[in-house]
């Protein structure tokens, strides 16, 4: 009895958010801005969102231009790309929100929106990085710098995606063509 218990314990870490219980979603939660303003998530219900934790000097960070691509083929038919950038994994963005933003601008054309630097992991996490990890697991949670959530209209947590998945990986456009809005 005490080894089934501890496989549904197990089992439990690891569900998929389709199948975990939350009263709350994506649109509950909010960001400051790159710029230091309010980032309500719920100005982006009705869209689809792929949220994406980064860093600057990240070997992950040529993502940056994948990310940009996705975000000017499907921004008009209702995609965001939100990028959280965090000093989290190898210090790897130990720069000001000013000097971010530029960092993206200038060398990626950046033009999607970015938060003010976040705490993606353990206790003092963001309060959606937290959620995201009740939703999908440990499994699903951000081991490094560029993991990806995408999150549908409803603002419920559709799938999650690890660091080396490419931004414009066949896996990750046919998550995002199933769930932009109608």
């Amino acid at each position: 009895m005490r080894l089934i218990s501890i496989f549904v314990l197990f089992a439990m870490l690891a569900l998929p958010s389709q199948l975990r219980a939350s009263t709350m979603s994506f649109h509950d939660f909010e960001f400051t801005s790159i710029e230091g303003k309010a980032l309500p998530a719920s100005t982006f219900a009705g869209k689809a969102v792929l949220v994406v934790n980064t860093a600057s000097e990240c070997g992950f960070t040529k993502q940056y231009t994948a990310l940009q691509n996705v975000y000017e083929q499907y921004r008009d038919q209702g995609l965001i790309v939100l990028g959280v950038p965090s000093n989290d994994f190898g210090g790897q963005e130990p720069g000001s929100e000013a000097e971010i933003k530029e960092f993206c601008e200038v060398n990626f054309s950046v033009d999607f929106p970015l938060t003010g630097k976040v705490v993606v992991k353990g206790d003092n996490a963001h309060p959606f990085y937290k959620w995201a990890k009740d939703q999908v697991g440990m499994v699903g949670s951000p081991k490094w710098n560029f993991h990806k959530y995408l999150i549908g209209p409803d603002g419920a947590l559709v799938d999650w995606f690890s660091t080396p998945t490419a931004p414009t990986s066949g896996k990750i456009t046919k998550a995002i063509e199933a769930v932009l809005p109608k």
